[in-house]
């Protein structure tokens, strides 16, 4: 190459880069994806989590035309498939739709759990969140979260809630109320969500936190009442339901929340192009609406937020988890 044609070059890359061409070339990651992805998802097929996954899976496929796999690593809670993401390349290939009970209650409650998610799991996007309803059976004289408190202290530890069990997001959300309402409220323990909706309905508990997809069909035949959401903020499709705080419960949020995590060593350029094509399509209207119909608020922040809230929430459910004297399992 002559100098002139060097020169000629230098000159024609100047030109481009004052234009931003150049430069916005070199800030995209070349050649990913370039094969197909594994969406690890660390709960049971069927699932709010497995069902995230497989709707960004689609979206991603759709924009870049490489398949999105989600393979269901369900174990302890959601650590297992997560542990799995850890040990795995960090080469944007292996991603996981991880929550706040893997992320951010796990730490506090395994005393031995695998790993750290602000060390070991690099944080692309945070995807949606929901709450959950405070729910009592029809037979509690109570309408109203005041109402509610009132009975409580009236009847102190005569009242039950059913959970998923201990240390679940519903058993915190119970706690939580508990502490910031000053009443005694049974705690009971179930196998998972599916047992205590049964025993709330059968009458043998007097209330529980599920999710509104959950008890909406039963609150419409008059077999439960939704009181209240946990959240910091109501439904959108359910917005006569105030939150837990609105109803006089000060300072109470229980938010759940479910993103994107890849393992820590992903390239920066990479992780930054996932959360765009991802964030992006959180903003299409019929996308947030599809979640909406679910029960989800799309949110679609930053890898520096997303991080900021993990980091969050693990202070919160720790201060939770130990004003309620639940002990760490190994």
């Amino acid at each position: 190459m002559t100098l002139l044609t060097r020169s000629l070059m230098l000159q024609v890359l100047l030109l481009l880069y004052s234009f931003g061409v150049v430069s916005e070339a070199l800030a995209q990651p070349v050649g990913y994806p370039s094969k197909p992805i594994k969406m690890v998802v660390p709960f049971a097929p069927g699932g709010p989590v497995d069902v995230l996954a497989r709707a960004v899976g689609q979206d991603l496929l759709e924009e870049w035309g490489q398949p999105v796999v989600v393979e269901n690593r369900a174990g302890a809670g959601g650590t297992v498939g997560l542990d799995a993401v850890v040990r795995s390349p960090a080469d944007g290939y292996t991603l996981a739709m991880a929550g706040s009970s893997n992320l951010a209650v796990a730490p506090n409650l395994y005393s031995k759990l695998p790993y750290d998610p602000m060390r070991d799991l690099a944080p692309v996007v945070n995807v949606a969140t929901t709450s959950y309803v405070l729910t009592v059976h029809p037979s509690v004289p109570a309408r109203t979260i005041r109402e509610l408190v009132e009975l409580a202290r009236s009847k102190k530890g005569v009242l039950t809630y059913g959970s998923a069990g201990l240390g679940s997001m519903s058993n915190l959300a119970g706690e939580l109320f508990k502490a910031l309402a000053g009443v005694d409220i049974l705690h009971v323990p179930y196998k998972g969500a599916s047992p205590y909706v049964t025993a709330v309905l059968a009458g043998q508990i007097d209330m529980i936190f599920p999710d509104l997809a959950t008890i909406e069909p039963y609150a419409k035949a008059g077999k439960l009442r939704p009181l209240a959401v946990t959240g910091s903020k109501r439904f959108v499709t359910a917005p006569q339901l105030p939150t837990i705080a609105e109803a006089g419960i000060d300072g109470y949020a229980v938010d759940i929340w479910f993103g994107i995590v890849a393992p820590a060593a992903t390239p920066k350029d990479i992780v930054a192009k996932l959360n765009t094509a991802i964030a992006g399509a959180l903003k299409r209207t019929e996308f947030r609406q599809r979640l909406a119909e679910r029960g989800y608020e799309a949110i679609g922040d930053t890898p520096e937020q997303f991080a900021a809230t993990i980091r969050a929430d693990i202070e919160k459910f720790g201060r939770i988890i130990k004003n309620a004297g639940i002990k760490a399992q190994l």
